[in-house]
């Protein structure tokens, strides 16, 4: 495992260059999402993954808008005040995943410190909307930090989602430069309260390697995800979304992807799913299921 800072990065390499899928399959889950005004991460984010998901029926849903009101420099989601609160977007969102014939659901959100407990109750109604419209569904949350409010985390446990995913994104070092309305520490103790407080939900957490983090400071942050009782895992390779972004200071080989995630097991991470590709929702029904750690290349 090495790490480098490249003034100027080579042009991306052969691991990094994929086909894009489309097709009728693609274009139906387009029209669903355009059809319920609804907003994808995928879309929203600039997804590397967004052709070949899109092609295979799933979607990574967002809610409460697609304005964010931070602005971590790592991210394409937009920034600005956020929107009123849609009522009708939990029944909308669960009527797209039964259109859709999902049986794992990904629902994700920008973050809101303009609400008073942080979009908890807009997520909670969610995951009950679409367990009440599909009723063997499986529903996983990436949710936000809530700005450390308990109560706002307790509610969105309190209606069972299946994976309560939260994620470090990068190391403590970089918080300042990547994400620097977030706090370390806050995320840490969210993960350990998830451990503690729903022991039959499971925490998960990812990183993005390639923004100038170093060995010790990876294996460093996995040891704090680990105290904290995180039990999945994932590590993908950041790349640049555009120039007011911040920039890739190195691309992870695919080989050192798996060197992690071996590392990861040995931690005692139970799954695991480590490649360039890989996103937090990404093959995230396979991850819950116990499918082995996945290398999309």
């Amino acid at each position: 495992m090495s790490t480098s800072n490249h003034p100027f990065l080579p042009r991306k390499p052969s691991w990094l260059r994929r086909r894009l899928p489309s097709g009728a399959d693609f274009e139906k889950i387009n029209d669903m999402i355009q059809k319920g005004r609804l907003h994808t991460v995928c879309q929203e984010a600039k997804c590397p993954n967004i052709w070949e998901c899109f092609s295979h029926q799933t979607a990574t849903f967002l809610i409460l808008g697609n304005r964010c009101t931070r602005n971590c420099r790592f991210c394409a989601v937009a920034h600005g005040p956020g929107e009123p609160v849609d009522p009708d977007e939990p029944a909308r969102l669960a009527t797209a995943v039964s259109e859709m014939k999902l049986k794992y659901v990904v629902v994700t959100s920008v973050t809101r410190d303009d609400l008073p407990d942080g979009g908890a109750a807009h997520f909670a109604a969610t995951i009950r909307a679409i367990k009440r419209k599909v009723f063997d569904a499986q529903v996983e949350v990436l949710i936000p930090d809530f700005q450390g409010d308990q109560n706002a985390l307790d509610t969105v446990l309190n209606a069972e989602p299946e994976v309560l995913n939260h994620n470090l994104e990068t190391v403590p070092r970089l918080y300042k430069t990547a994400r620097p309305e977030a706090v370390y520490e806050r995320s840490l103790v969210l993960i350990q309260r998830v451990s503690t407080g729903k022991p039959n939900i499971p925490p998960k957490s990812g990183l993005m390697l390639g923004l100038g983090e170093t060995e010790s400071e990876i294996l460093e942050t996995l040891s704090d995800l680990r105290k904290a009782g995180c039990r999945f895992l994932t590590l993908g390779q950041y790349l640049q979304p555009s120039k007011n972004h911040l920039p890739v200071d190195r691309y992870v080989h695919p080989e050192e992807f798996d060197t992690w995630e071996k590392a990861a097991r040995e931690m005692g991470f139970e799954r695991v799913a480590s490649g360039p590709f890989v996103r937090s929702s990404y093959h995230a029904a396979d991850l819950y299921r116990h499918t082995k750690g996945i290398h999309a290349i």
